[in-house]
C-alpha cells in the first residue's frame, strides 16, 4: 500500500479523463489518473470510428485511446491501474483509496468514470456487438446507409435514435414490449408521422441471429409479448436504445446527481457544488454521450482547474502577506 499524491487527480481514462490529463500535464499539475475497471473507457470496445476529428480513414476505437493514453504519459501524465472504491471528497485535498488498498490524494479531483449502455441481456447480443449490434446511432448509423435497421426500446432515447437512423436509412422498425412508449409526446408525434418509421409492438427481443456466412448479425428473434407467439424480422442492424447508467455510486451522498444518477454541473462549466471537483464525459452528459464531446469537457475540467489552483494560491499568498502586516 502507498500514497500517491498529486496536484490533479483523475478517475477515469475515457477520452474525458484523458484530455483532462493532457491539458493538466501541460499545464505543469502532474496529473495521476487512475484507469479503473475499463481502461480506456467505452471506446475500447468499439471497432469503427470515422466521426472524430482529424482522421480521414476510418480508424479503431482501441486505437485511438492506445494514443490518448501514449499523448498524456509524454506529456507528464502517471497512469494507476488500480480501481478506486470510495472517495472523500471533504477537502482540501480529496483521497480516493484503490481496491488494493493505495491512497491517491489530489490538490484538484476530476471525475470521468462514464456511463455504460444497458444492454438487453439476450443471446447474440455481446458476439454480434460491432458486428450490426451497437448502442448508439449517432456512432455507427453511417455504417447502414440504405440498409433496413431496428432500434429496440420506447424512451426518449429509443425515438431519438429511430429519427435520427432516418438520415441513412429509409427501413427503420422501432421494437417495443409495451403497446405505448415512454417517449415525450413531441418525440412520439414526429415519429408516428414519419414516412420511413414503422413500430412493432407488444414484442420483446428473445435473441439476435447471426449470420453464419459471414458472421454478422441476420436479424432478430421476438416474443409477443401479450400472446407468446414467436416470429422474427430480418435486419442489418438492431440499435439497443434501452438506456444509459452513469458510473456514479461512489459519489452518491456526496455530489449532486439528477434522477438518472448523472452528476450535476455548473451550466456550461463542468464545475460540481464542491470547488475543486469537477466531472467530465459522459458522468455528466446524458445529451450527447459523443467521444469528442467528453474529450472537450475533459479539457475545460482541466482548464477549471488550473484556474481554481491558481486563484487558490493567490489568496493563500494574500492572506500570508495580510498577516505579516
Amino acid at each position: 500500500m502507498a500514497t500517491h499524491t498529486t496536484r490533479m487527480l483523475i478517475i477515469g481514462s475515457g477520452p474525458g479523463g484523458l484530455s483532462a490529463a493532457i491539458y493538466g500535464a501541460r499545464a505543469g499539475m502532474n496529473p495521476i489518473v487512475v484507469q479503473g475497471l475499463q481502461p480506456g473507457g467505452q471506446l475500447t470496445i468499439t471497432t469503427d470510428v470515422e466521426n472524430y476529428p482529424g482522421f480521414r480513414e476510418v480508424i479503431q476505437g482501441p486505437w485511438l485511446m492506445q494514443e490518448m493514453q501514449a499523448q498524456a504519459e509524454h506529456v507528464g501524465t502517471r497512469m494507476m491501474w488500480d480501481t478506486i472504491v470510495s472517495v472523500d471528497l471533504a477537502g482540501p485535498v480529496f483521497r480516493a483509496v484503490g481496491d488494493g488498498g493505495d491512497i491517491y490524494e489530489g490538490e484538484t479531483l476530476v471525475i470521468a468514470t462514464g456511463a455504460q449502455a444497458q444492454w438487453l441481456g439476450v443471446p447474440g447480443e455481446q458476439e454480434l456487438s460491432g458486428k450490426g449490434v451497437s448502442a448508439c446511432a449517432t456512432c455507427d448509423g453511417f455504417f447502414y446507409r440504405g440498409k433496413k435497421v431496428v432500434v429496440i426500446g420506447g424512451g426518449n432515447t429509443a425515438v431519438e435514435e429511430a429519427l435520427y437512423l432516418t438520415n441513412h436509412s429509409d427501413d427503420v422498425t422501432l421494437i417495443h414490449r409495451r403497446d405505448s412508449l415512454r417517449a415525450e409526446k413531441i418525440l412520439q408525434d414526429r415519429l408516428f408521422a414519419h414516412p420511413k418509421v414503422s413500430v412493432l409492438w407488444n414484442k420483446r427481443v428473445e435473441r439476435f441471429l447471426e449470420n453464419t456466412a459471414n458472421g454478422e448479425l441476420r436479424g432478430l428473434a421476438l416474443i409477443d409479448t401479450q400472446t407468446g407467439a414467436e416470429s422474427e424480422i430480418a435486419t442489418d442492424g438492431a440499435f439497443v436504445a434501452i438506456g444509459h447508467a452513469p458510473a456514479t455510486a461512489l459519489f452518491k451522498g456526496k455530489l449532486d446527481m439528477d434522477a438518472a444518477g448523472y452528476l450535476l454541473v455548473e451550466p456550461g462549466t463542468p464545475r460540481t457544488k464542491i470547488p475543486g471537483v469537477f466531472a467530465c464525459g459522459d458522468v455528466m452528459d446524458h445529451v450527447y454521450r459523443q467521444a469528442v464531446t467528453a474529450a472537450g469537457t475533459g479539457c475545460m475540467a482541466a482548464l477549471d482547474a488550473e484556474r481554481y489552483l491558481a486563484a487558490k494560491e493567490f489568496a493563500g499568498k494574500a492572506a500570508s502577506e495580510a498577516a505579516l502586516g
